[in-house]
């Protein structure tokens, strides 16, 4: 057998080769699957933040809100703005990257009477607009809207431009 002959016979470093070959399309998949994952983690994340929020500030007393329309403001508007970033009213460690005060609003959307054609008058018949007619329950509003931070970005890729949103509403109940 001829020299020649002999090389195209030999299978002893197909195995690497093929590696070689097939490595960064299985890098490429991997990284992609850890991104995809770490952006559906840190979007459940957010919406269960601002879910928790929107629940703190319907159970605020009827008389923080005025009117039904607008930003909410004081202690009501800082107290929700902690529960989104870290869980709790003060202390706490902030649960995402990225998220900051700026980054949460806090409003009354509406006053609702009806829900589903049933009459919602009964807790909230005492109240009233300033012409003195029977509004409803306020609709409170918390919405965040993020910067994504994403998991790979040791490798080159700061994922700007991407943002994480999340929006809840709930009727004030009061204590």
């Amino acid at each position: 057998m001829t020299r020649a002959t002999r090389l195209f016979h030999c299978a002893s470093g197909t195995a690497a080769a093929e590696m070689a070959l097939v490595l960064p399309l299985l890098l490429a998949l991997i990284c992609s699957c850890v991104e995809l994952g770490n952006y559906f983690m840190d979007e459940h994340r957010l919406i269960k933040a601002v879910r928790d929020g929107a629940r703190f500030a319907a159970r605020q007393d009827v008389s923080n809100f005025t009117g039904c329309s607008g930003n909410v403001t004081g202690q009501v508007l800082t107290d929700t703005q902690n529960v989104v970033m870290t869980g709790v009213l003060s202390g706490g460690d902030v649960s995402m990257p990225n998220i900051s005060t700026s980054n949460v609003t806090v409003s009354i959307v509406g006053c609702s009477t009806t829900a589903g054609g049933q009459n919602m008058l009964g807790i909230y018949s005492g109240i009233k607009n300033g012409s003195g007619t029977v509004v409803g329950a306020p609709i409170v509003n918390v919405s965040a809207s993020v910067p994504y931070a994403p998991a790979m970005r040791a490798f080159g890729w700061n994922g700007s431009g991407l943002t994480l949103n999340a929006s809840q509403q709930a009727a004030v109940m009061g204590w």
